[in-house]
């Protein structure tokens, strides 16, 4: 039954951190987690999206907190953790490396088997359909020269993280008007979240996290 947890900025607000308790469902001092960096192209774990999950999930309790990449790394690895949290970063290389590594696959049979999932910005677009939204707002960060943009498909329909933040998405029209065009355009419906919200997906129900 697929637990995941779609954010822009992980566990940012106390709703956010009790929303993942609730999926989590066990004590998080008999649990594992991992923190897949690959996303952040340059820092990996040192990028502060991934610190500051690491921070959030050791404070929480649990039993180990580790990163993985798993651009160099071996994807099997995902297997022995109870959950998986995609960090932020270019949405194209770690979509990318999914698929090279066989990760795509691995974290799809984890799903299904009630591992849990957090995506954070980046992790958040690669877990949903596709990322023709990256595409479309910064078509300039996809250097591996991706042209499917099908991602691993574990949730509808397309999420925006980081929506408000126009600091992050620069133009001579607004974030909404923009989305608005591609929803158009794409007959499609984009879910948007701010830096303070999350979708909280427990088998078929979503709920949305607003901030208090």
């Amino acid at each position: 039954m697929r637990k995941i947890l779609l954010t822009s900025a992980g566990f940012a607000t106390s709703n956010i951190t009790e929303a993942f308790l609730d999926l989590v469902d066990r004590s998080p001092n008999e649990l594992t987690a991992v923190i897949m960096t690959t996303a952040a192209v340059q820092l990996k774990s040192h990028a502060r999206p991934s610190l500051k999950a690491k921070q959030a999930l050791d404070s929480m309790g649990f039993r180990k907190v580790e990163f993985i990449d798993i651009e160099f790394e071996d994807a099997d690895k995902l297997n022995k953790y109870d959950v998986i949290c995609l960090s932020g970063g270019n949405p194209f290389h770690l979509l990318h490396h999914l698929r090279r590594s066989g990760a795509d696959q691995i974290i799809e049979s984890l799903s299904k088997n009630g591992v849990v999932l957090v995506g954070i910005s980046a992790g958040t677009v690669v877990l949903g359909p596709d990322i023709r939204i990256v595409d479309y707002f910064t078509p300039h960060l996809n250097h591996v020269g991706m042209h499917d943009l099908t991602a691993l498909r574990l949730h509808e329909p397309i999420t925006f993280p980081h929506y408000g933040r126009h600091d992050k998405f620069p133009h001579d029209e607004t974030i909404e008007a923009r989305i608005q065009q591609f929803e158009s355009t794409h007959q499609c419906e984009i879910l948007r979240i701010t830096d303070h919200e999350a979708l909280y997906i427990n088998g078929e129900t979503m709920t949305k996290i607003s901030h208090d």
